[in-house]
């Protein structure tokens, strides 16, 4: 899509859009950021409205649909990174921030473990939207993701077992 383009569908003129964005990469590396500060600004208000591993599954979901929208301005990211732009430098950072949150949040009212590390939780995210991130292919993330949520989950306290294991 053409600067001119992207002008005329965000209803300003070329001129506005230049003035903000001199070059598509400077559009390209707004765009993605913004999603970034969107995605990563969930967490808190998922918090608000879900108890906190409901929260956090929602926010999964938000991730995947992040990624699978940001797949069309894949080449544009790329290249600006190729070119040496730094547009993700901060991302993992920003978004084991926000898992962070999530996290603690969960640890504290006992439904997520607490030992889960914000890391290794944006990994499994990431693999995930690269192996079933494609829009016909949501209903398997949604299901692994499930199972990713299942191995966060705290297991629920049970009776304990004859030999003193629960």
């Amino acid at each position: 899509m053409t600067l001119e383009a992207i002008a005329r569908n965000a209803g300003v003129g070329i001129g506005t859009l230049y003035r903000h964005f001199p070059t598509r990469d400077a559009l390209v590396e707004a765009t993605y950021r913004n999603e970034l500060t969107r995605l990563c600004e969930t967490a808190g208000q998922l918090l608000q409205a879900l108890p906190p591993d409901e929260a956090m599954r929602t926010w999964m979901d938000h991730f995947i649909d992040c990624v699978t929208a940001r797949r069309g301005m894949a080449d544009a990211l790329r290249a600006l990174t190729a070119s040496g732009g730094r547009t993700y430098a901060q991302s993992p950072e920003r978004l084991a921030a926000a898992i962070t949150t999530l996290l603690d949040a969960g640890s504290a009212a006992g439904t997520l473990r607490p030992d889960a590390a914000p890391a290794d939780v944006l990994t499994g995210l990431s693999g995930i939207a690269l192996a079933a991130g494609e829009p016909d292919q949501r209903d398997q993330a949604g299901r692994v993701l499930d199972l990713l949520m299942d191995g966060l989950r705290l297991p629920a306290a049970g009776p304990a077992a004859p030999d003193g294991r629960s």
